[in-house]
């Protein structure tokens, strides 16, 4: 698989895309990514743009592509030739990575040539929506954990391997501190962070002896799995190696739970390395968390220093997929909109501006079209033009940064893991309305 393949598309694109080309329609259109509802989520966080234009500034049909397209069937030589020259010419204003939105927010708009602009939507969804899921999974869980250091450990249920790795990079945009994911440090310079597996101490003969192995392998990252066998059992056996080890260097940096009833063995290791000595070393554990689990380990104050997210964060699992689209906005100099039942959409190139509360934390949006005169704050800025990007990309530690000051603007409400009563205000504006009737009136 080559995740720039043009070929990672839905045949409807291409089938589409004939037609266009047969028919001369290639003037300007306008189409918006956004969601339509959030049954689960008081806010989301835009993730995964970075991708997206490089997805675009790389775009074409290799040769090897043609020729399995030549072989369906389904296209002609004339047009087959025409892809073979096929570039990405087109504009993108999106909302920087880490942005909140909600409801019906546009967080990217594609301005090119129809058919240009048809062939992009299944990548471009499925880059944005795997990223922004994720983000907006992971923000909860610093939500309800907060201070407490959280690592990624969800590439092996990912939904494949390239949702892994990008998992990971939406996890840190979102708060997450590391990642177990490696490709994921050496891609985008994320800290990684890893102990051991049960495997490695059921290959020894005696778990002391794993930890010893273990730790003079990795002096600097001796985090011990303690669950093995006995929990209790084990913490005891990692004061005993402790002493030895402090005679050679080595100071044990943690011990990791990964069963049973967390709050209630964090207790009791807590009170065995204390006993020991051993203050410094942290408790981790890991086992299917999720924000909810991480918010009653708080509520009850458990001493655990961290926590292993991994499957219910990396499927998103409560709330597994997003209501997302990319809808035709406009074209050949006309507004569109499609009027569906339940999935009707706004016209025209649109802008959402922002307001906010004395104190800096969001108030409302409103929607509008992009040459409406408000004095909000626009979230809409022009990323590419003619197939070039506009700007250096931001660093992703600038991402994370920002996204974090995002998260600090967020009403009481809106942190709650519970739905927020009210939901947060996103209003459509009086131009925006004007232009849906025109186009209704038009249509009819």
């Amino acid at each position: 698989m080559r995740p720039d393949s043009a070929l990672i598309t839905d045949l409807y694109q291409l089938t589409m895309m004939q037609a266009y080309f047969d028919h001369g329609m290639d003037d300007m259109a306008v189409f918006d990514f956004f969601v339509r509802d959030m049954p689960r989520r008081n806010f989301l966080i835009a993730a995964g743009l970075e991708q997206v234009i490089a997805f675009l500034e790389g775009l074409k049909v290799e040769p090897d592509e043609i020729d399995y397209l030549r072989g369906t069937g389904l296209f002609s030589d004339r047009f087959l030739e025409y892809l073979s020259g096929f570039r990405f010419r087109g504009e993108v204003h999106a909302m920087p990575e880490g942005t909140l939105f909600f409801s019906n927010e546009p967080i990217l708009r594609v301005t090119a040539p129809l058919p240009q602009a048809q062939l992009v939507e299944s990548r471009i969804i499925n880059l944005l929506h795997l990223q922004t899921l994720i983000a907006s999974k992971a923000a909860r869980m610093g939500l309800a954990a907060p201070g407490k250091q959280l690592v990624d450990f969800g590439l092996r249920r990912a939904h494949g391997a390239e949702a892994g790795v990008l998992a990971a990079r939406a996890g840190y945009i979102a708060g997450l501190d590391a990642t177990a994911t490696v490709q994921a440090g050496q891609l985008f310079g994320i800290p990684v962070s890893g102990t051991m597996a049960h495997s490695f101490i059921e290959a020894h003969d005696d778990e002391a002896a794993a930890f010893r192995t273990f730790a003079t392998s990795q002096p600097e990252n001796t985090i011990l799995l303690i669950d093995t066998y006995d929990t209790q059992a084990g913490a005891e056996k990692v004061v005993s190696v402790a002493r030895d080890l402090a005679e050679r260097g080595i100071q044990i940096k943690g011990v990791r739970i990964d069963s049973g009833d967390l709050a209630q063995a964090a207790v009791q290791v807590r009170g065995i390395l204390d006993r020991g000595g051993l203050q410094d070393v942290k408790i981790l554990v890991s086992g299917s968390l999720d924000e909810h689990r991480l918010k009653a380990l708080m509520d009850v104050a458990a001493p655990i220093d961290g926590y292993g997210i991994g499957t219910r964060m990396d499927t998103s699992s409560d709330d597994p997929y997003m209501d997302c689209a990319y809808k035709l906005s406009e074209y050949a100099g006309l507004a569109r909109r499609k009027q569906s039942e339940g999935k009707a959409t706004w016209p025209g190139r649109k802008q959402v501006f922002r307001y906010y509360e004395a104190d800096g934390t969001l108030a409302r949006d409103s929607l509008s079209l992009e040459t409406d005169d408000q004095p909000g704050q626009p979230l809409l800025y022009p990323m590419m033009h003619a197939g070039t990007r506009r700007m250096v990309a931001p660093d992703l530690e600038q991402v994370r940064r920002y996204a974090q000051a995002e998260m600090g603007r967020l009403p009481d409400r809106l942190r709650a893991l519970d739905k927020a009563d009210p939901p947060y205000p996103v209003q459509i504006a009086d131009p925006l309305e004007a232009l849906a009737r025109e186009v209704d009136a038009r249509l009819a």
